[in-house]
């Protein structure tokens, strides 16, 4: 499934249709605009996901209005016009006529005749969904379109009283995922693991984080993805420590871990996995240590997946396993009560165990609403990714005083360990789309240098 070049990535224009069907139903009067940024000189574009997700539409300065029982039909696209010259410098567009046909829009005209068609079409919506963001050349259309609608409905009782994120209508949409969409982030998955594998064959020590991040960046486009999900984390010793560390400038040494965060996008959607191994390929008791109670967390909080239970239980899970191993090792001391009120775990323990994934590497969604945790349903696709981070109480950052002189930590201090993997809901429970790679210590460290 390479890309190629189909505009719609390969789904069915139907899935974009029912989308959109169900969003128009939910307007209830209202409009809701929605857009791609202009082309970018000097970088790739990105496209905007809830208009890829509602349209199919990826091509740069692209805007879609929809609005039920509007004028000029129930969807309305502005895409670039066709030239010959521009095309020459930033590649083949679309053009009104073709895009209509594709993409399977109402009515179609060229972006360039925005300020002549927006007012009109947001005339007479009861409100207005619409992202405020950076200053663009639509934003401030959009707000001079509601200001004039709100002048005309003083007068006839009519018109926008404000606008709304569009989050509010397509976030829950985006969370269940299509089996179109479970098929892309498969394949994502996929490519993320041979990626890996290839790179834990070229650990040594001397190496540079450097080299382990580009053999995972080329390998994404070598077999098919689009590259990387995201910023590519390769850390090294303390550097694990380190949660959103990017600069991957150091060479490995002999003795140390190494924590690699990194995923490949494949038709815009994503993986994202974490793996944390020995530059040896062989732990230290210390870092055996530590990581056998990472990887007792990750499976108990896998293992609790299945619709019905809630987010905060697969994040209660994880802490409460490191809450006792931490307990146990003497590295917390209190009761376990005592731990959980004053959040002391938080010192190793700092982010949560889950996010959602999809379109993006942090996919929209609420994880809980009035106080509530949501709870989980078929199709919903989440990380699960506990870590354990020692960092050195003497840099200040800070760990407690009664940690700091604790003499055990001295045994952890500058280990940092994640085990993150990919998971879908299922009905009867979940499936592990990055399972093909190994968490095992042993198979693990069995890849490191091409040993296994």
């Amino acid at each position: 499934m390479k890309n190629g070049p189909d505009p719609m990535r390969g789904f069915s224009p139907d899935i974009f249709a029912a989308r959109r069907k169900r969003v128009l139903a939910d307007l209830d009067g209202s409009a809701l605009v929605l857009c791609s940024d202009p082309d970018a000189s000097g970088g790739r574009h990105r496209p905007d996901r809830d208009l890829f997700y509602l349209t199919g539409v990826t091509e740069p300065g692209a805007v879609a209005v929809l609005r039920p029982g509007g004028e000029d039909g129930d969807f309305v696209l502005f895409v670039r016009v066709r030239s010959p010259e521009e095309e020459r410098w930033s590649g083949e567009r679309f053009g009104p006529e073709r895009a209509q046909e594709i993409f399977g829009a109402d009515t179609t005209y060229g972006n360039d005749l925005l300020s002549e068609h927006l007012p009109k079409l947001l005339a007479e919506a009861e409100g207005m969904y619409f992202r405020i963001g950076a200053e663009s050349p639509l934003q401030s259309l959009v707000m001079e379109a509601l200001q004039a609608a709100r002048l005309r409905g003083a007068r006839k009782g009519v018109g926008p009283y404000g606008i709304i994120d569009p989050g509010r209508l397509l976030d829950p949409q985006r969370l269940t995922k299509h089996p179109d969409e479970l098929e892309r982030m498969r394949w994502a998955a996929s490519v993320t693991v041979e990626a890996f594998t290839e790179m834990l064959g070229a650990v040594r020590p001397g190496a540079g984080e450097w080299e382990l991040e580009g053999i995972l960046d080329g390998a994404f486009r070598r077999k098919g993805a689009g590259g990387p999900a995201y910023p590519t984390i390769v850390g090294s010793g303390a550097n694990a420590c380190v949660l959103h560390y990017v600069e991957n400038n150091r060479s490995l040494c002999d003795g140390d871990l190494v924590l690699v965060d990194a995923g490949a996008e494949t038709d815009l959607y994503v993986c994202d996995v974490t793996r944390t191994f020995p530059v040896s390929g062989s732990f230290t008791a210390p870092q055996r240590v530590i990581y056998d109670l990472v990887l007792e967390a990750h499976d108990r909080a896998i293992e609790g997946i299945h619709p019905g239970v809630t987010v905060e239980s697969i994040h209660h899970t994880a802490r409460d396993v490191f809450i006792d191993g931490l307990l146990d090792l003497g590295v917390l001391a209190g009761s376990k009560a005592d731990v959980i009120d004053t959040e002391a775990y938080k010192q190793f323990f700092p982010h949560q165990t889950s996010h959602w994934l999809g379109l993006d590497v942090h996919d929209v969604g609420d994880y809980a609403h009035a106080g509530v945790s949501r709870v989980l349903e078929r199709g919903m696709v989440l990380s699960v990714e506990p870590g354990l981070y020692f960092q050195d109480p003497l840099e200040g950052l800070g760990v407690s005083d009664e940690v700091e002189g604790s003499a055990v930590m001295d045994d952890y201090v500058g280990i940092g360990i994640r085990i993150e993997d990919v998971v879908v809901v299922t009905a009867e429970g979940h499936e592990v789309l990055t399972a093909a790679l190994p968490v095992s210590p042993d198979e693990l460290g069995g890849l490191v240098g091409g040993q296994g």
